[in-house]
């Protein structure tokens, strides 16, 4: 959309061309500003302002600002925008939540469906045949498997999460046919998660894998849920790549849960949910 605009500004009127420079120049302020303001920025008419969003094929200024919104978010713009040492703390929230949206955005446009439902039926098959589901991961992704335990056990599925590299190489040596094992890593080239992965898969169980495109770990799998968010370690790079692991586990989880839940589920989850609050103070 910033494309069209730059490339229509040529044969628009002077004032709708500085109108047009003003959203170029900062996308969000426009597509947040009244039209007030919009007009004393760009030192033109409030009617200018609306003259060139339908110039440019919209409605009025309300479907311009929508659809600019939009295309800003879906565009991506920001992934790559780094913290620099004279950031303000607004200017650091604001790229660091921008990092992290464009992380998911991306995501969401690229991931597979098919995959992730293979994933959500061998998860939910191993958990309806009474086999051992385990999640393996090493350091921020030791965390993502904790957090996929907890949210499978809420559902009433039993599994195991081990974030040690010598426990996990134990649990997989006692995987066998039917079992399932989740293994999450950013990079995909942990030797222990390495190991622990060939190993479950030489004694017959099925083995997940999140991890980025192209890492050896992609490769050992049955499953791969690409997770392409490589973390950079520049000065203060935000981690978000556990973020976008704890949204894919999100995903599967709820997956499962609408697999396995028939009638027993909610009634359980409701139970769950009793207990805790009893536990709270008042």
């Amino acid at each position: 959309m910033l494309d069209r605009i730059k490339a229509s500004l040529s044969s628009l009127a002077p004032a709708e061309q500085r109108v047009g420079k003003l959203v170029l120049t900062d996308p969000r302020a426009f597509a947040n500003l009244p039209v007030s303001e919009l007009s004393d920025r760009a030192h033109v008419s409030k009617p200018t302002v609306v003259r060139f969003c339908r110039s440019m094929g919209y409605d009025g200024l309300s479907d311009f600002k929508l659809k600019l919104a939009g295309s800003v978010s879906e565009g991506v713009p920001f992934i790559h925008r780094s913290v620099d040492l004279d950031d303000k703390t607004s200017d650091v929230m604001v790229k660091v939540i921008d990092n992290t949206v464009a992380a998911f955005l991306k995501y969401r446009n690229e991931a597979s469906t098919t995959a992730l439902e293979k994933a959500a039926e061998i998860l939910a098959e191993t958990y309806k045949t009474g086999k051992r589901i385990e999640f393996y991961g090493a350091g921020n992704s030791g965390i993502v498997a904790q957090d996929a335990q907890h949210k499978f056990f809420r559902l009433g599925v039993h599994a195991i999460a081990y974030s040690d590299g010598h426990m996990q190489v134990m649990g997989a040596s006692m995987l066998g046919p039917g079992d399932c094992v989740v293994v999450i890593s950013n990079s995909g080239r942990t030797r222990d998660l390495m190991d622990a992965c060939d190993i479950a898969r030489k004694n017959g169980a099925t083995t997940i894998v999140i991890t980025t495109s192209g890492s050896p770990l992609a490769a050992a799998g049955h499953i791969h849920l690409a997770a392409n968010h490589p973390e950079g370690y520049e000065r203060y790079s935000p981690m978000v790549s556990r973020l976008l692991h704890l949204m894919i586990i999100d995903i599967l989880a709820t997956c499962v849960a609408l697999r396995i839940g028939g009638t027993t589920l909610q009634p359980k989850l409701q139970e769950i949910k009793n207990n805790l609050r009893s536990k709270r103070y008042t």
